[in-house]
């Protein structure tokens, strides 16, 4: 068995029910949700000029392998109405693999941990708050320290 850290988060529509239905996909397509965060509204990160978004941490267990997870997280993605047009723009519902088990990937198509992790409060925040104890495997860091030591505003 596997343990994912995923961030979802989304910004158009409904925003709740978004989040809320990503979580019914990924039990039925990916694995058991072991824990969730709390639901944080922050402002957009990169492309400033759109609206807040709400951005929610999961733990998962899977025995799908890390490719076959970013597969079907896109699968979800796009039953929800994701479309990939411009980066950092608005979007109904996004997935991220944030963490692997301790794994660190680096390949074309998916990179593990996340290589924007430790620059974004609204990842870090959601996932320290279920995480927090968790090992970056590259810093050798807590994901709690992470979090205190994240420059972002």
């Amino acid at each position: 068995m596997n343990t994912a850290y995923l961030l979802t988060g989304g910004n158009l529509g409904n925003r709740l029910n978004n989040l809320n239905r990503a979580k019914i996909y990924l039990e039925e397509i990916c694995g058991q949700i072991i824990s969730t965060s709390s639901i944080y509204e922050t402002k957009a990160w990169g492309i400033k000029e759109q609206p807040d978004f709400y951005n929610q941490a999961i733990i998962l267990n899977t025995t799908l392998s890390p490719f076959e997870l970013l597969k079907k997280i896109h699968e979800i993605e796009k039953k929800l109405g994701r479309t990939r047009k411009i980066k950092l723009c608005p979007r109904i519902i996004d997935i991220d693999i944030l963490l692997y088990n301790n794994d660190i990937i680096k390949t074309k198509s998916l990179n593990v941990p996340h290589p924007f992790l430790t620059e974004r409060r609204f990842a870090l925040n959601p996932l320290a708050e279920i995480a927090g104890k968790v090992i970056h495997p590259i810093l050798q860091k807590t994901i709690s320290k992470l979090s205190e030591e994240c420059t972002d505003d």
